[in-house]
């Protein structure tokens, strides 16, 4: 950690309270926190939860009134504190934390001066103020929260694993290697800038290692603590698929699997999945081709697979 200084600016109208500690906690990873400012309407009962969490964590709270209805003074008083922050020179950056989009010219303006912005916000952020920001966090998957939120795929606003995978294949090939082997460390650099809310946590995973290894397309070796990832070649995929294709099979004893059901599963793991790359036009003659494997008709006329006796 290089102890840069941060200014952290929360959005009580549109951050529960139950996220201090986890805030604080995430944003200490990144450097200093000199400046801890929460603004709202501390007259309202709608910040009564954050009161008594502000003179605990030393946060100083900054009053705003809600003079006309519909208007939002709170962020109007954080942006022009931010920009007075800015001038001072006193930060290296700034975290964020809101979950209302009205804040995306504001990060915008920070990092064309140079400033490092990190994001925090519920799953609920608009995707315009998360990749406005250098990095940007989902306040879900920090730490135990009492929302049912388990930090997966799916959610509206996270990137698809197709996209990632898709990302890392072309990280690799665009290396000055050619498609061999890349620092796992310099490829998660890479997908933090090109998607700032990438977070392996939305996806279930802690380690990167682990979210690229399950997708099956990577090799990770570790040497002197370094992990380098490489694409898997072609010959090795498809035996994966393969063995995939096979236990299946096998976990569906005598009744066999449908041949559509079967197809769906290994698309469903493998995206770049192609009955071509195997010799066959089809993919119920690609699964009749394999070693101990038969295809039956079953109700209705459809074709099943299953392990020959």
């Amino acid at each position: 950690m290089d102890n840069k200084r941060f200014a952290l600016l929360i959005d009580a109208d549109n951050i529960s309270a139950k996220y201090i500690g986890v805030i604080l906690e995430e944003l200490s990873t990144y450097g200093i926190t000199t400046y801890k400012r929460i603004y709202g309407d501390w007259t309202s009962t709608q910040a009564t939860k954050w009161k008594g969490e502000l003179l605990e964590n030393s946060v100083i709270p900054v009053q705003q009134f809600s003079n006309t209805v519909g208007k939002n003074a709170t962020d109007s008083t954080l942006i022009i504190d931010a920009m007075d922050i800015l001038y001072t020179g006193n930060v290296d950056g700034f975290c964020i934390v809101s979950s209302d989009s009205d804040f995306t010219r504001l990060a915008s303006r920070l990092r064309e001066s140079g400033m490092e912005v990190i994001g925090m916000g519920e799953e609920k952020t608009p995707r315009s103020f998360r990749v406005a920001c250098t990095r940007f966090v989902n306040l879900e998957n920090l730490g135990n929260q009492d929302d049912d939120t388990d930090g997966k795929e799916g959610k509206d606003n996270t990137i698809s694993r197709d996209v990632i995978f898709n990302a890392i294949t072309n990280i690799i090939n665009e290396n000055e290697n050619k498609g061999k082997s890349v620092e796992l460390a310099s490829v998660g650099n890479r997908l933090v800038t090109m998607y700032p809310d990438f977070d392996v946590r939305n996806y279930g995973y802690s380690l990167l290692s682990k979210f690229v290894e399950d997708a099956g397309f990577f090799l990770l070796e570790k040497r002197q603590n370094v992990i380098t990832i490489s694409l898997k070649d072609n010959e090795q995929s498809q035996e994966e698929i393969r063995n995939y294709i096979m236990q299946i099979i096998h976990g569906a004893g005598k009744k066999g699997i449908g041949i559509s059901e079967l197809s769906n599963r290994v698309y469903s793991k493998y995206d770049n999945f192609n009955v071509k790359d195997f010799g066959y036009s089809q993919f119920s003659k690609f699964i009749q081709g394999l070693e101990n494997v038969e295809l039956y008709q079953g109700k209705n006329d459809r074709k099943r697979a299953r392990e020959q006796n």
